[in-house]
């Protein structure tokens, strides 16, 4: 099993570089950044945990450029957006941005998406939120074309443009793996088979006794479109050794820990909490350097 950390980088915390170094010297596989362009002060969309929006949210770096900043101070950690809101941007530009940083960081680029859940932020993006599932489907097919041909169109109900070349194409052949966050169900399930790599949800979300019938519930929408069942990524990891063991138990791709927003200091005294929490359970790392 894999173990990776995600972050809402922000102006106000720990540096990317700095940060970057620190996670691939401790031995984590990969780092994670979500994305937000900005929070509409009217704060009309309720927030799945349930509370006041964290500061953090409005304050995210840009997560393709700081993933790149982290990227070239590391030589082996993978960079990973968690999640990339894919139906807010235009495919040929996100496109291009993907296949750069897959470039930069030699092959190193885990590509996570979501449909998002902040109705105001998608509206002034030109996106109806009815749509986003759609549009997020059309946005990563024509990605994927874009990646995968030397010539390329797409005509589609919200994603359309002529055949067209675009370079650099990605490292990863045939494209940088796509993980689709979310709850999951039947439609999301069909949607991963269809063009995903992998699913990537938080597993605070979940009771601990539902999760398992989710996995195998994939798994078979995953072989009725004749393919193998894809890895999983479980987002929302804790140091809780107890839980941590649950999740070891379900034979799991990797699982992300959430670091706090917040000064280096105080992000390394978690990195460090999360080590002890992951020998406890058997799991170690091998450190970098």
């Amino acid at each position: 099993m894999k173990f990776g950390v995600h972050i809402f980088a922000t102006d106000e915390s720990v540096g990317m570089t700095e940060l970057a170094r620190e996670v691939e010297a401790r031995g984590f596989e990969s780092l994670w950044l979500p994305e937000h362009t900005h929070i509409p002060t009217s704060r009309e969309s309720e927030w799945y945990r349930g509370r006041e929006l964290p500061r953090e949210y409005s304050r995210t770096l840009e997560p393709f450029v700081a993933l790149t900043a982290a990227a070239a101070a590391t030589t082996a950690l993978r960079v990973g957006t968690g999640v990339c809101l894919i139906a807010q941007h235009d495919p040929i530009i996100a496109a291009k941005s993907v296949a750069t940083l897959d470039l930069l960081s030699q092959g190193r680029l885990l590509f996570g998406v979501g449909l998002g859940w902040n109705l105001e932020e998608m509206r002034n993006h030109g996106v109806d939120p009815a749509t986003r599932r759609s549009r997020v489907r059309e946005t990563v097919l024509a990605m994927q074309g874009l990646w995968g041909a030397d010539r390329f169109g797409y005509d589609g109900r919200f994603v359309s443009f002529e055949e067209s070349w675009l370079w650099p194409k990605p490292v990863q052949r045939p494209w940088p793996p796509v993980l689709v966050a979310g709850r999951g169900g039947d439609r999301a399930f069909r949607d991963i088979a269809e063009y995903a790599d992998g699913w990537m949800p938080d597993i605070n979300m979940f009771r601990r006794a539902a999760f398992p019938g989710l996995i195998e519930q994939l798994a078979q929408v995953c072989r009725a479109h004749d393919r193998d069942p894809v890895p999983i990524t479980a987002m929302g990891g804790t140091p809780d050794p107890e839980r941590l063991e649950w999740l070891v138990s379900l034979d799991l791709d990797r699982v992300i820990f959430l670091l706090p927003s917040a000064p280096q200091a105080e992000v390394f005294t978690a990195l460090d909490e999360i080590g002890r929490a992951l020998e406890l359970v058997g799991q170690t790392m091998e450190p970098v350097g």
